[in-house]
């Protein structure tokens, strides 16, 4: 049977997850993570490498995601373009995505097509083919990838302006993944290969295998497929100096063709190990998450200001990481009203903390959203591989949700006041046609 939540006997009524977790790693560095669920219909495979957008080079960004398409383009033994079709043919699905601190690449496959969907991982980690014709490709397909999703969409270029914002010049979060298209233009068939041979190494990728699969199965056939590569030194995530609280209400407004006026309000919050994390995690749920938040309540529901009301965390590992509290007006509404609800609710939640309800339903949601999350083999792996690469701990799975469970108003109170001072927000404004 899967593993489900139970209560834990230290902590009488706190779920407590119980999801085998096997880890190890091969002579090479390659971290081997294995999750056996034997009633699951298939095998997820998983790899996280250590690299990601904020890695890049002054003047050689976007590289982290242009791997993202250059790892389905041929290697040693795989055609171009034959990876994912290869996948397909076995009934399995794959894909990629890049981020600020990790590029991950994974195959949902059935047990038959466990060994080939290795055989492929490995060979294009040790092989890729990085030539002209394939750099050359593959920066046209992210240039197109970049008009579609950044250039000709409705605040396309929200990202930039919110790390442009809140990062100075020349951070490493100062950038999106996309990164820039002028860079990718001017890197050389050398700047890439350099970048494949520094990265994609085996000491710097964690390996997850969740499913249909015994430890000892996983340990062997990980072995077996990439404990022949060699061993080569990754260079470590570096852990920046803290950034200070913003002070000045810095602002940046700009005028675009969008549907409504937009407001975003910005905190540098704690990094992603940081303990105060999961605590501003349930804050920003409970101002905005679904209909019973406070300020879907205030804001979209009873003054009707606002289309709709969102929070998040970017969850940034190296330094700080970013909170954003983000409001579309409706038609004749000022961002200015949208802004004074948000900081009100900051304020009282600082003074007061959450009423025990309210604290208690977000709590549920997070617990059921969690389990729900954790269901499928696919997104299970990637969760571990998560926790393994930015935790050092792939057993964390079994224990976050614990530790939502105990927090008390008290500590949102805290985080409120601490993290999300609005003395010490940024502040950026889309203005519809110069609409105010």
């Amino acid at each position: 049977m899967p593993p489900a939540a139970t209560a834990s006997p230290a902590a009488p009524g706190v779920p407590r997850l119980h999801y085998p977790v096997d880890d190890s790693r091969l002579d090479n560095g390659l971290r081997v993570v294995v999750n056996p669920d034997p009633i699951s219909p298939a095998v997820a495979v998983n790899l996280w490498y250590r690299v990601g957008s904020a890695d890049e080079q002054a003047g050689k960004t976007g590289f982290a995601h242009l791997f993202e398409h250059l790892m389905f383009a041929g290697s040693a033994q795989v055609a171009n373009g034959e990876h994912l079709a290869t996948i397909q043919a076995v009934g399995g699905s794959a894909n990629a995505t890049t981020s600020f601190d990790r590029t991950n690449y994974f195959e949902t496959v059935g047990p038959h097509a466990l060994e080939l969907a290795l055989w492929l991982e490995s060979d294009r980690m040790c092989s890729l083919n990085v030539d002209q014709g394939n750099l050359d490709t593959q920066r046209e397909v992210v240039k197109e990838e970049k008009r579609q999703r950044y250039d000709n969409v409705p605040y396309g270029d929200q990202l930039q302006l919110l790390l442009e914002l809140n990062f100075p010049t020349g951070h490493a979060y100062g950038h999106p993944t996309i990164g820039s298209m002028a860079d990718l233009d001017a890197a050389t068939l050398a700047d890439v290969r350099r970048f494949y041979r520094t990265w994609y190494q085996p000491a710097g990728a964690v390996l997850t295998l969740s499913g249909a699969i015994s430890v000892e199965q996983g340990k062997d056939l990980a072995n077996r497929y990439f404990g022949h590569l060699p061993k080569a030194e990754v260079p470590a995530t570096p852990v920046l100096d803290e950034l200070p609280p913003h002070t000045g209400l810095p602002r940046l407004e700009v005028v675009r063709d969008v549907p409504r006026p937009m407001l975003h309000l910005c905190w540098r919050t704690p990094r992603l190990t940081h303990p105060d994390r999961l605590a501003v995690d349930v804050m920003l749920a409970l101002l905005t998450e679904g209909q019973s938040a406070r300020l879907h309540r205030e804001l979209v529901r009873d003054r009707q200001l606002a289309e709709g009301i969102g929070g998040y965390d970017m969850g940034l590992v190296r330094t700080n990481s970013l909170g954003v509290i983000s409001s579309r007006a409706r038609e004749g509404v000022t961002l200015d009203q949208l802004a004074e609800p948000v900081l009100v609710a900051l304020a009282d939640l600082a003074e007061h903390g959450p009423a025990e309800p309210e604290l208690a339903r977000a709590k549920a949601s997070f617990e059921r959203q969690w389990l729900s999350a954790l269901a499928p083999v696919e997104d299970r792996a990637d969760q571990l591989g998560f926790y393994a690469t930015h935790f050092d701990d792939p057993g964390r799975i079994n224990e976050e949700l614990a530790e939502i469970e105990q927090l008390q108003p008290s500590d949102i109170a805290r985080v409120a006041k601490r993290w999300f001072d609005p003395d010490n927000r940024a502040t950026l404004r889309y203005l519809a046609g110069g609409a105010a």
